[in-house]
């Protein structure tokens, strides 16, 4: 006689019911299925439940509890898995080497290389390259003493051993069952000021290193700005700042990066933001009628100042790889003012020679956004810029392929985001409210706190505590978490590193499912304690 009897499980990914088919001596053959709490996120990485290893001797496995949250995972019976010494790990493709290498090294197991056979204990690293599928996607399994991590790309599976290392650092298993796993949306970033506040090319690292781990995939660094210059240039090398960052200090931080699948997006914010390059160029600053000069901003009726800033963004192209570019365009200081035309008759006159007799300083702005775009575009990368470098009632467009960089609406002529969703603009998430961490904690800006991200934010989420409406959703491509360094002395590195710790973690959880957490934040917040134990 066959019965069947229904189980409830309830994990820290979710809550679900599933069906447990029992022979009337009690063997299991299937296991029940936890999924995340959000709507529409499930992975693109389907495949087929591998059979677990029947037992009566094994309770039914519990999900990985683990930062960000997996999405789904089919529970089991068995022992689960947990690294041994002289363990392999071998991979069915080459290109996943150094994934192989790397979790084999972090687990003290032996990277074998590309193998066929199978042995007890081996994790087994694989590309199922199914078309279409996400490719941030993996499936997991734990059975039979072994680990199979698959994905249609290699940052899938790279993010299955970001799992499996969480799981069982700090003498843990991993448990019986299958993960299925994927991220709610495509851009998960930390953006670091390093204009206005030296950080060292080690600390930089140690970031990556986290960031990886956490899982998130790109790294912004703002390396220009009124204060310093960063980064070596052969190209206009009297700009940069007395501490700064080796071209050969910047590889290394991009090889380290591109191991753990993480993008470096840099920024040469322009037209304003450029007090370091004007320090060395005065004659570009931008001056108001009464000649006084205009602080940081670049004077853009001059083909110069373009000039420079395009030899710039070309130089850095070769540095930095990757399809992302951000472009700044924030708070240009021309157009602060009541009557930027009157203020700065020069620009009046350069709008109106370039688009008509009706042009404004605010389409010679847009036009030289577009022509900043033009630059990156032509060495194959998408632009972005802040949302106030998109000015209301011009008669000259934004480029449409500019990604708005949400950050504020504290800007004269604010508009809500739903006036760039609604153009069909493609959005990332920087809200000011949550996610911006300003040293110093000048203006209005206090120390954002995980806890409060955790609770409050979302990716819909883009001004205030306020949600856009769900049909824009899918144009949010994801947020990013920002270091500012307005008052530079205000913290050390470390005080910096561990005042973002909690709020770097509550924004991946929320970047990659968007939905209401299960865990409580005193249970996250002891999981990541837990977890960073483990790996320190």
């Amino acid at each position: 006689m066959l019965i069947v009897a229904v189980l409830l499980v309830t994990v820290g990914a979710g809550v679900s019911l599933g069906l447990l088919a029992s022979s009337d001596d009690g063997d299991s053959s299937s296991g029940s299925e936890q999924r995340r709490s959000a709507p529409g996120t499930s992975p693109s990485a389907d495949a087929a439940s591998p059979t677990p290893s029947p037992t009566r001797s094994y309770a039914l496995s519990k999900a990985p509890q683990t930062i960000p949250a997996v999405d789904s995972h089919t529970a089991a019976r068995g022992p689960g898995w947990r690294p041994a010494a002289g363990e392999r790990v071998v991979v069915s493709d080459s290109g996943l080497a150094d994934e192989g290498r790397l979790i084999a090294g972090e687990l003290g197991l032996t990277y074998a290389g590309r193998k066929d056979d199978v042995r007890a204990g081996d994790v087994r690293l694989a590309l199922n390259k199914r078309k279409g599928a996400n490719t941030e996607s993996y499936t997991m399994a734990v059975r039979a003493g072994r680990v199979d991590i698959s994905g249609p790309g290699e940052a899938g599976v790279f993010y299955g051993t970001r799992t499996l290392k969480q799981e069982v650092h700090g003498g843990g298993t991993a448990p019986e069952g299958v993960v299925r796993d994927a991220p709610a949306k495509p851009v998960r970033g930390f953006m670091l000021d390093i204009a206005r506040k030296h950080f060292t090319a080690d600390w930089i690292e140690d970031r990556v290193r986290e960031l990886g781990d956490l899982k998130f995939n790109q790294l912004g660094l703002h390396f220009s700005d009124d204060q310093g210059f960063r980064i070596e240039s052969k190209s206009h090398p009297e700009i940069v700042s007395q501490q700064y960052l080796t071209k050969a200090q910047v590889q290394k931080i991009v090889k380290l990066a591109q191991s753990r699948h993480i993008q470096i997006v840099p920024e040469i914010d322009s037209p304003g933001h450029l007090g370091a390059v004007i320090a060395a160029h005065p004659d570009l600053q931008l001056r108001n009628v009464n000649g006084v000069a205009t602080r940081g901003a670049v004077d853009i009726s001059k083909p110069a100042a373009a000039e420079i800033v395009d030899d710039l963004l070309n130089e850095y192209a070769g540095l930095f790889p990757g399809d992302q570019w951000h472009l700044g365009a924030d708070e240009y200081q021309a157009l602060v003012v009541s009557n930027p035309e009157a203020s700065y008759p020069q620009l009046a006159a350069a709008a109106r020679k370039a688009y008509g007799s009706g042009a404004t300083v605010a389409d010679l702005a847009t036009g030289w956004l577009n022509g900043r775009a033009a630059t990156v575009r032509a060495d194959g990368r998408t632009p972005r810029a802040w949302n106030d470098g998109f000015f209301r009632d011009t008669s000259v467009q934004p480029d449409k392929d500019i990604q708005v960089a949400y950050w504020t609406g504290k800007e004269i002529g604010a508009r809500l985001p739903t006036a760039y969703l609604s153009t069909g603009r493609k959005v990332i998430n920087y809200n000011d409210e949550f996610l911006y961490y300003v040293l110093g904690e000048p203006q209005t800006f206090v120390y954002p706190t995980g806890e409060r991200i955790y609770g409050q934010w979302t990716p819909r989420v883009l001004r205030g505590t306020t949600a856009v409406p769900a049909r824009y959703d899918a144009q949010i491509l994801g947020g990013s978490f920002a270091v500012w360094c307005d008052l530079a002395n205000s913290q050390t590195q470390a005080q910096v590193a561990a005042g973002i710790r909690m709020p770097l973690r509550a924004t991946v959880q929320k970047l990659w499912d968007a939905g209401k957490p299960q865990l409580t934040w005193a249970e996250f917040r002891a999981l990541a304690d837990r977890l960073d134990r483990a790996v320190d």
